[in-house]
């Protein structure tokens, strides 16, 4: 009873920490639009505009909305096929210590810093970039791009999206796989046509916060995204500009309403990332009740 009461005090806090949040960080970015400090901006204009220049005024995050989403769900979906293969590697194909072994490799990569997986990517997958820009012909900002960034998400959202498939398939019964190697199937068949789908509720969960850590990173691809001033970025090789790299850049530089613009820039990304959640849970419904019509 008394460990209830404390777990429901601890949620009780934590959601209350959250909505503390989400209240300051929208007072603060509704100022830009009400008269606050340094002047008022157009909202449609802020929503749909292709430039943001803050030295002359002009803040327009249309084109910077439509890179973050490019970049996170590139990232994400490119993580995922790989997150799904590691899973089955560790739960069905590894044995014993080196499935232990793979584990801790994955949640290992979970708890490395923002900052040093920017370090890497500002050191390596740039250079990499470059060497494929100049491979095909495509001049580039030192590896700075829109490909850097995907790439680096990839990385980052990886080792969530992998603990929540290990989690999924573990939970899936082994007669399972028993059954459908006795009805004739391969290995791989049973891994793909059985295991997965019965741990698919998992591997989305995985690919929602997967995609939340994308829309969310700021540090590390502030590091290699660019910041273009204008946009949206549809070659990979360009420089981009996402949400959070808008947010951080200059934070600690500015006053006024350049400043006070950048929690309204926040309370776009918490719209941005809740819609995203909100369609790939439905999107999870969906798949679960053709899931249960199928058995």
């Amino acid at each position: 009873m008394v460990f209830r009461n404390l777990f429901r005090i601890a949620g009780v806090l934590a959601a209350v920490m959250v909505i503390l949040i989400i209240i300051f960080v929208t007072s603060r970015g509704i100022r830009p639009f009400i008269g606050g400090e340094g002047g008022r901006l157009d909202l449609k204009e802020f929503l749909t505009g292709s430039r943001w220049r803050s030295d002359q005024g002009i803040y327009g995050l249309g084109f910077v909305i439509i890179n973050t989403l490019l970049v996170s769900i590139a990232g994400g979906v490119l993580a995922l096929p790989s997150a799904v293969l590691s899973a089955i590697l560790i739960t069905r194909i590894a044995k014993g210590k080196v499935s232990v072994f793979l584990t801790t490799i994955v949640e290992t990569l979970a708890a490395i810093p923002s900052v040093v997986y920017g370090v890497f990517a500002a050191g390596k997958i740039t250079v990499l970039v470059r060497d494929l820009g100049h491979l095909f012909g495509i001049s580039t900002y030192g590896g700075n791009s829109s490909l850097a960034v995907i790439l680096l998400l990839a990385i980052m959202t990886y080792p969530t999206m992998t603990t929540l498939a290990v989690s999924g398939m573990r939970s899936v019964p082994r007669q399972l796989d028993s059954a459908s190697l006795a009805l004739g199937a391969t290995p791989t068949q049973t891994s793909f046509k059985v295991i997965v789908p019965a741990a698919r509720s998992s591997i989305v969960t995985g690919f929602t916060l997967g995609l939340g850590r994308a829309f969310g990173e700021a540090t590390a691809v502030s590091m290699i995204a660019g910041n273009a001033l204008t946009g949206p970025t549809w070659n990979p090789f360009d420089i981009t500009r996402t949400l959070t790299s808008t947010m951080l850049t200059g934070l600690h530089e500015t006053t006024g309403l350049d400043y006070e613009v950048r929690f309204s820039v926040g309370v776009i990304l918490m719209v941005v990332i809740i819609s995203m959640n909100l369609l790939v849970a439905a999107a999870k419904k969906r798949l679960e009740k053709k899931g249960g019509a199928a058995l």
